[in-house]
């Protein structure tokens, strides 16, 4: 489930491991399928192919050449610029990327865990920006894995490893403290899976992250929040520092949008997030501290034991 804009950024259920991106940002992703082809694997247009969660198409950019919109039943899920793969085209993944680029001093190698493949965007994006970074890519739709290798496939040098497995399941293979960060950008449909949302969920994060690591996660939510505002609980029982950046109608509670969370143990740079989410094509709020805990309003953290996806997105959303 994806907002808005682009510019340049800087019980168990089976997850599909893909990051959503709907919303008014579909539609001008599905208007590139009806331009001309842009110059890309062969020179070709719009792909498709059966893969384990629907149809999987790959639709051409009309406005990029290199720029390719990957489609799951007709909704998009991610972008690629094949010339720019630092150019992120969905709101949600420039905030993500905003992390990635505020991790650690520019240019320094990073360890990430990708929970949700796509089209591997932000690790491609990671592998532009920060060269030498080892990168594992946990996306469980092997059949997706390997329509996008077929034909958007990543640079062999760039360091970037695929398990064809479930989120939790990939996640258990990494190693303790290996991970500088890690990314859930998970949805089954356009619903994160309940297993993806608990405590122990964040246990095993926590367990992969070196000290001082960061987790990111797309989260998607609409009226009146519940969902949200039990992740934020969720991870304020695990972390102890957290940020929050989403649309303003998202944070009142008016529409059906992502949100971005950060979580550390250490302190998260807050103050250059927000100004970078704030000065995005499509301009964001960040919330953190008391603002943020005021704002989950007393909700509990949720356990395996309770969870449930999150929210089906209203249909509005998909058109």
């Amino acid at each position: 489930m994806a907002g808005k804009g682009k510019g340049k950024s800087t019980g168990k259920g089976k997850d599909t491991g893909r990051g959503e991106a709907r919303g008014t940002e579909a539609g001008s992703a599905r208007r590139g399928r009806t331009g001309a082809p842009a110059a890309g694997p062969g020179g070709s247009g719009p792909v498709s192919a059966q893969v384990d969660g629907g149809l999987a198409e790959l639709a051409p950019d009309r406005e990029r050449a290199g720029g390719w919109t990957l489609l799951i039943d007709g909704a998009p899920q991610s972008h690629v610029d094949l010339a720019d793969p630092g150019r992120l085209a969905f709101a949600y993944q420039r905030r993500i990327g905003h992390l990635i680029d505020l991790a650690a001093p520019a240019r320094r190698p990073l360890n990430v865990v990708h929970l949700g493949g796509g089209a591997f965007t932000l690790a491609r994006y990671t592998a532009a920006t920060r060269p030498r970074s080892r990168q594992q890519v946990v996306e469980v739709d092997a059949a997706l894995v390997a329509f996008v290798r077929e034909h958007l496939p990543p640079d062999p040098q760039a360091g970037i490893r695929v398990r064809a497995l479930d989120a939790r399941a990939g996640l258990a293979k990494v190693p303790d403290g290996w991970a500088d960060l890690v990314i859930a950008d998970v949805f089954s449909g356009a619903r994160t899976p309940a297993h993806l949302t608990s405590t122990e969920f964040l246990d095993e994060v926590r367990r992969t992250l070196a000290p001082g690591g960061w987790y990111a996660a797309n989260l998607a939510d609409g009226p009146p929040l519940a969902h949200l505002k039990g992740q934020i609980a969720t991870a304020a029982a695990r972390f102890a520092h957290l940020a929050l950046a989403a649309d303003p109608v998202v944070w009142r509670g008016k529409r059906f949008g992502n949100a971005v969370l950060a979580a550390s143990d250490g302190e998260l740079p807050v103050a250059e997030f927000t100004r970078r989410v704030a000065s995005d094509p499509h301009p964001g709020r960040v919330e953190h501290g008391r603002a943020l805990t005021d704002f989950a309003g007393g909700a509990a953290p949720v356990a395996d034991a309770s969870a449930v996806p999150s929210p089906q997105p209203p249909p509005s959303v998909f058109r």
